[in-house]
């Protein structure tokens, strides 16, 4: 077995996988540390070093993956996201580059690469990304049509909330994510016009309660399916394992049997 294989083998074993992930979340906990100045004028130089520590760690696993992989590092997402996570961590403070480096708790993403579970979770999000987009351009639709009634109606005495598309579209959303909606903004607008429920209860109905849902819907749908498509995999590749050692098993009686004939 080459330096590569016996590398590429290490790299795919639970005991790396879970010393990442450990350093992951003691890397984020670090980081929390550094927002707090009196932590940071007590062991300010301790943090720092520690901070640095976990870097290192971090380009030495992504240097190991690049030589291991090769080619294939750059073919896997998860691949590239590390790298260009730990690419930010990597630009010099200075000037112009003070707003990259405040970007280095996204490292905290990391433990979505490191640990299977939660990389199901996000796969299953992109897979549903496609659906997702009819449903967005859907709400869109709905947004605009009762932006476009909402103005027309309650613009004139409630100009704050409805004046233009654009606060009646915003004050919506609010009432969408009921946020206040009721006391906030649906009894006042019914004090003056006691009838606008008939507006205000359907546009509730369709939006959160049928549209959201049926965004969640497509998001379980697609992590289903991402898990149904790993447990395949597992055992796809555990029936060829088996397949490929009772194969083995067969020719080594066939050679015994040939030996006793002879």
């Amino acid at each position: 077995m080459t330096l590569q294989e016996k590398l590429t083998k290490h790299l795919a074993s639970d005991r790396v996988r879970n010393f990442i992930l450990g350093i992951i979340i003691f890397n984020s906990i670090i980081l929390g540390l550094e927002t707090s100045k009196v932590v940071m004028a007590q062991m300010g130089r301790l943090i720092l070093l520690l901070d640095g520590l976990c870097l290192a760690i971090f380009v030495i696993e992504l240097l190991a993956k690049i030589y291991a992989y090769r080619g294939r590092f750059f073919k896997d997402g998860w691949n590239v996201f590390d790298f260009v996570i730990i690419g930010i961590s990597l630009v010099p403070v200075a000037q112009g580059f003070s707003a990259l480096r405040a970007l280095r708790i996204l490292r905290v993403l990391r433990v979505v690469s490191a640990a299977p579970r939660l990389r199901r979770v996000v796969e299953g999000f992109i897979t549903a990304l496609p659906g997702m987009g009819s449903v967005f351009l859907l709400m869109a639709l709905i947004f605009y049509i009762g932006a476009v009634i909402a103005t027309k109606l309650f613009s004139d005495t409630f100009p704050e909330w409805f004046g233009t598309l654009g606060n009646s579209g915003y004050s919506l959303f609010q009432i969408m994510t009921l946020e206040s909606w009721s006391m906030g903004i649906v009894r006042p607008v019914m004090e003056v016009f006691p009838h606008a429920w008939l507006f205000f209860i359907p546009f509730i109905m369709v939006t959160t309660f049928a549209v959201v849902n049926l965004l969640v819907g497509l998001i379980v749908n697609s992590m289903q399916d991402a898990h149904h498509e790993e447990s395949n995999a597992s055992t796809d590749a555990y029936r060829e394992d088996m397949t490929a050692r009772l194969t083995a098993i067969e020719a080594h009686l066939a050679v015994l049997a040939k030996q006793r004939q002879d």
